[in-house]
């Protein structure tokens, strides 16, 4: 693009200079209607090619890529993954929740969520301290937002795009600790408000840039250890006490109705976390080649870690169990897909493979919460030991890209242990009090006999499939 800019320019200079050449000559009232139409159209040719001289075709191009990759993430893939983990008769439910979500969380964010996630012009005068924990008001409903504006080397249109599929995937992976059992006139108010009020500020402190709170204290998240995974994984663990147990959980069986569908589903995030984590370079360049290779080595490493795990402990390796693991790597890598190398990677989702399985049933079993599709488990546990293994090896004596500046291990992996507090008492207060408030107005889950019926019926009116057929 700069290339072609310099060869335009290069050639109108030639034009002018046969033009002062004419001037010499004297002949300048030849010339007069010559200049006045080079001035119309020449003119404004230079400047759009300066003005276009920032815009990348070539970063907007994979990032337009990577946006649909991370929103089939959600659609169908989180969807049919967590719709395959339920019972035959909640299975729409699922698919329901995960699709109104989309749309809901797409409103929002144009109405005050990109706003109050990535201005920073404060929130009013003399409060300009605030934009350290959100951001202000200045772009609600996009304002000032238009085609020629710019993010970086892309359109903004495109970078808002991108993050909104990050906004909607989070409150739909919260989805997997009440499945089956909470109202779904109370999931979406409760994913509407914890989508503003706790995702916005932990994305913002993460990735506004400048004067942020994760930025200054020197805190390493790529693609979303904290905003996403960590602040999901809490509001799950928090939503999942809160609801309830299932009816006859622990007792009853509560088998996966459809494995076939669990395994595409999990095929598909596997593929569409390229967009997630590399998509986060904002670039099409070394640092999202690199992304890309780290993210499928800590996925690849962590479904057979918890598979020979499975194979150890029962006998035989499950297919559900290789699924879960892929998850479990994909979620822990997302923080360090920007700053480790191939063997960083290797550890990661050596790691992420052992814990998540131990998060996933000795944990639950110990503590005695129903965390039905293991949200908590696999996002909350994950992106903890993801984002404490950034700060590790990230560094670039373990084949890191280096840590943040005037950081060792140390003070690094301190950096990202305040930033999953900070992450954790946030999100988890905004859900333990949002959730209170509409247990008490509306109640958060369905009557008995509806439970025992099925979402999809008692919520929907409709049923999955026709099992007369």
């Amino acid at each position: 693009m700069q290339q072609r800019c310099a060869s335009q320019f290069a050639k109108k200079r030639n034009v002018f200079e046969r033009i002062s050449t004419l001037f010499v000559r004297r002949d300048f009232p030849v010339v007069m209607p010559l200049l006045v139409v080079l001035f119309i159209c020449g003119v404004p040719g230079l400047a759009l090619a300066q003005e276009t001289a920032s815009h990348d075709s070539g970063d907007t191009a994979w990032l337009l890529t990577a946006t649909a990759l991370v929103l089939f993430m959600t659609i169908p893939g989180l969807a049919l993954f967590y719709g395959g983990l339920v019972r035959v008769h909640n299975v729409l439910s699922v698919l329901m929740q995960c699709f109104v979500l989309t749309g809901v969380v797409t409103v929002l964010w144009v109405i005050c969520g990109y706003s109050l996630a990535f201005n920073t012009d404060g929130m009013a005068a003399g409060v300009t301290n605030l934009n350290s924990f959100v951001g202000g008001l200045g772009t609600m409903f996009l304002r000032g937002v238009g085609v020629d504006s710019l993010s970086g080397t892309i359109p903004e249109t495109v970078f808002i795009t991108f993050q909104l599929t990050f906004a909607i995937i989070t409150p739909a992976l919260i989805v997997g600790a009440f499945a089956e059992r909470m109202k779904f006139s109370a999931m979406l108010i409760f994913s509407a408000v914890w989508a503003v009020v706790a995702y916005t500020p932990i994305c913002h402190m993460a990735w506004s840039g400048d004067g942020a709170l994760f930025h200054t204290l020197g805190v390493i998240d790529f693609a979303g250890g904290t905003v996403v995974h960590v602040n999901a994984g809490i509001a799950a663990l928090v939503a999942a006490i809160l609801v309830g147990k299932r009816l006859g959980y622990p007792m009853g069986a509560m088998q996966p109705h459809s494995l076939p569908l669990t395994v595409v589903g999990a095929s598909m995030l596997w593929v569409g976390w390229f967009g997630f984590n590399a998509g986060s370079a904002v670039a099409a360049d070394g640092s999202a080649g690199m992304a890309m290779l780290v993210t499928q080595i800590s996925t690849g490493t962590a479904a057979v870690t918890w598979m020979f795990i499975e194979w150890a402990r029962h006998g035989k390796p499950g297919t559900l169990g290789i699924a879960t693991g892929a998850v479990a790597g994909l979620v822990a890598i997302t923080p360090a897909s920007g700053s480790v190398g191939p063997m960083g990677a290797l550890a990661i989702g050596f790691v992420s493979g052992i814990v998540c399985f131990w998060g996933a049933t000795s944990l639950k079993q110990k503590m005695g919460y129903d965390d039905s599709l293991d949200a908590f488990g696999v996002h909350g546990i994950g992106g903890i030991v993801g984002a404490l293994l950034t700060g590790v090896f990230a560094a670039e004596s373990l084949g890191g890209v280096g840590l943040s500046d005037g950081m060792n291990i140390g003070t690094q992996v301190w950096a990202q242990f305040i930033s999953i507090v900070i992450t954790v008492v946030w999100s988890g207060v905004i859900s333990f009090i949002t959730l209170k408030i509409l247990d008490a107005a509306i109640g958060l889950r369905v009557e008995t006999d509806e439970e025992r019926m099925g979402l999809d019926l008692s919520e929907h009116n409709e049923r999955g499939y026709n099992l007369q057929g």
